[in-house]
């Protein structure tokens, strides 16, 4: 009989928004940075439409204290992932009430400590669950409205979803109370905590902005936000249709899982992206910011009803960031990213079996490809009934859920346009349509010359000497002139280096970037010509730029080491850590060798971020620089929440474990490890 019963529960939740309509929800959470957990009472307002025997709620390991209806306790079971009850059926409005606790492992995240007074606790919902750390819905077809209370340290900010509405003080410890107006999925749900400064802006159309930046990065909030204010505006012209929520807020966070995330009103987004003037030019947030701008119209106000029309989303996002970066850097930037996007997709289609219109699609089919069927159609329809479809889309379909079906109904209203040519072609096939692409990318006028300059990869270089020269000199775009830097690679370089040198003289950093990954081994002749880069405004280049000169010339290495010993870089340090593994491999350099190699391992212990640790990490054992106390940063780092960090932890333990003496070296370290690092270690070993 149980297991009968869990069959009707499931079969119940798969049907459950048609019997039961949830409204609203209410909550007061109270979260402890010690323990890393959160606990609240939730009050859930809902209507009963008919009959049903079960109502679920998703719940990742929760306890339950209470669980009413009406004020009246009621029967329930906790399934470790899911609370159901059967309550007496009473048709119409109803409340729920839960008092609940959590320790979550995924989904809510606890950094720092309160010993250092820099905890910082935030969330992702998305491909995580909401459901860890907030009995609610992982079915993003269940759209309510939330309103969260925040009880938490007074020396902390707190952010959520939803305009502030109330701040008040109860010994050391405020309550921050956040609502909505508007009906949204779960996984959009969020907090950030932390110690956070904020400059308040308006957009033109009078929506509050809110930009947040730790205490620490003040100084680069400027470099870090240059673009975000224009890219508000634009969107809201662009895709003609009202910002949807009362509130826009921006918030990094430290070892964030993605670049950013779209939590309705709130985005979250990577630390990484808090750079200063030099490494905006690098590593800009523009893109991030525009992508998860996008999302609040194309995700959040409208949210598509299963995995098979992801690319509504993802797609959408990326286009319109890609329209926003046209408004900001110009049309040949446009069209060189789609080139560039053309060139993957076509590149992947080669292996790639699953088209856009299935949940299993690649992220490059959802983002990139998505994308670019949306430019099909664009310049299809012509921008006028373009905006005009994707406005008429957004206002029928607000705060509800779409298919693929409801934006080709719109583009049917307005125009002809053969949208089941359309689909089988651009989402139904994993084939690129590389003539169509091409035909759009054409009517660009540096997408031409890029075009030409490709046909002549096999064509000897002193035939095209002279036109790429032509090209270099001229004021054409900078992507065409990287272009033509990369097919020189394999060049001779007597028959190149006039080249080089006038793609140096173009100032440009993208170019002399090129131009400094094209040459691993630098002829003398063009040593000084290739130190200029050791002073370009972009850190990337000054790292390649100084291992490349460290290691084709060691008798200037401490002249090298000696211009460089005041880099940091980015906030990952990847300049401070690339010198200091420098400087430990230069034999004769005059430094203090035992307190460089404490700096470098202090780079990668938890007290840093997860990409600085990796750095230094990779640099320790590049260099064979690692003891003790680095192999234990190396088994650490395999229980970090980032899979990208854990795994290379993983893989780089694996590799050394080939080696005898250093597998000797972590079975002596294992007693000084924590449990979990034990079994992380315990796993590897025996493999």
């Amino acid at each position: 009989m149980k297991f009968i019963f869990l069959f009707l529960c499931s079969f119940a939740f798969a049907q459950q928004t048609k019997f039961v309509d949830f409204k609203s929800v209410s909550a007061e959470l109270k979260l402890d940075s010690k323990e890393k957990s959160i606990s609240g009472k939730v009050i859930y307002k809902f209507e009963w439409l008919e009959l049903t025997d079960t109502i679920t709620i998703d719940a990742q390991n929760m306890a339950f204290s209470v669980v009413k209806l009406n004020g009246k306790n009621i029967p329930f079971i906790n399934t470790g992932k899911q609370i159901q009850f059967i309550p007496p059926f009473i048709k119409g409005d109803n409340t729920l009430y839960l008092e609940y606790k959590a320790k979550p492992q995924k989904a809510l995240y606890f950094l720092g400590s309160e010993e250092k007074n820099d905890t910082q606790i935030w969330t992702q919902g998305q491909g995580r669950y909401t459901s860890n750390w907030f009995p609610s819905f992982d079915d993003v077809n269940e759209k309510l409205i939330f309103n969260l209370s925040i009880i938490y340290d007074s020396r902390y900010q707190v952010i959520s979803n939803g305009q502030l509405v109330q701040k008040s003080i109860q010994d050391d410890e405020t309550i921050w109370e956040f609502k909505m107006k508007n009906p949204m999925s779960s996984y959009l749900l969020m907090l950030a905590i932390g110690k956070y400064q904020v400059t308040h802006l308006q957009a033109k159309s009078g929506v509050p902005i809110e930009l947040y930046i730790e205490e620490e990065d003040q100084r680069n909030w400027e470099s870090s936000y240059q673009h975000s204010a224009t890219i508000f505006n634009f969107m809201e012209k662009k895709i003609g249709v009202k910002y949807p929520w009362n509130v826009y807020k921006q918030v990094p966070v430290r070892d964030f899982l993605y670049a950013g995330m779209e939590n309705t009103s709130a985005t979250i987004f990577s630390r990484r992206y808090i750079v200063d003037k030099i490494g905006f030019e690098d590593r800009s947030y523009t893109s991030v910011d525009a992508h998860e701008l996008a999302h609040q119209w194309f995700g959040d106000l409208i949210t598509a009803k299963s995995g098979k029309d992801h690319w509504l989303q993802e797609g959408f996002a990326t286009y319109y960031a890609l329209l926003a970066e046209k408004e900001i850097k110009g049309e040949d930037y446009f069209y060189a990213k789609l080139h560039e996007s053309a060139q993957q997709i076509k590149f992947a289609s080669r292996t790639d079996s699953i088209p856009i219109l299935n949940e299993k699609a690649s992220s490059l089919s959802f983002y990139q490809k998505g994308a670019w069927a949306l430019f099909v159609i664009h310049e299809s329809l012509g921008d006028k009934v373009f905006k005009k479809v994707i406005k008429n889309y957004l206002k029928r379909y607000a705060f509800q859920n779409v298919e693929t079906q409801d934006l080709f109904n719109e583009i049917h209203k307005l125009s002809n346009f053969d949208t089941t040519n359309f689909s089988k072609v651009w989402l139904e096939s994993t084939v690129f349509n590389t003539q169509e692409a091409n035909g759009l990318l054409l009517k660009n006028k540096s997408m031409q010359l890029l075009f030409e300059v490709e046909k002549m990869k096999t064509i000897p270089i002193a035939e095209k000497l002279q036109f790429f020269t032509k090209l270099l000199e001229s004021n054409t775009s900078a992507y065409l002139k990287v272009a033509i830097v990369n097919q020189l690679k394999n060049e001779n370089y007597e028959s190149k280096k006039e080249l080089l040198r006038l793609a140096l003289a173009t100032s440009n950093i993208e170019v002399r970037m090129a131009v400094a990954n094209s040459l691993s081994k630098i002829p003398l002749d063009f040593r000084t010509s290739y130190e200029s880069l050791l002073h370009d405004k972009s850190y990337e280049t000054q790292e390649t730029a100084l291992y490349n000169l460290w290691k084709n010339f060691p008798e200037q290495r401490v002249s090298y080491l000696d211009q460089t010993k005041d880099w940091i870089g980015f906030n990952d340090y990847n300049l401070r850590t690339l010198w200091l593994s420098l400087a430990l491999s230069t034999k004769d350099y005059n430094a203090d060798k035992k307190l460089l190699i404490g700096e470098l391992v202090l780079y990668s212990s938890f007290k840093y971020e997860a990409i600085t640790r990796q750095n230094a990490l990779e640099k320790l054992i590049a260099f064979q620089l690692f003891n003790d106390e680095v192999l234990i940063n190396l088994v650490n780092a395999t229980t970090h929440h980032m899979w990208q960090f854990s795994k290379f932890g993983r893989d780089t333990i694996r590799r050394l474990l080939k080696n005898e003496e250093t597998r000797t070296s972590f079975n002596r370290i294992l007693p000084n490890l924590s449990e979990i690092e034990q079994f992380q270690l315990k796993r590897l070993l025996i493999e």
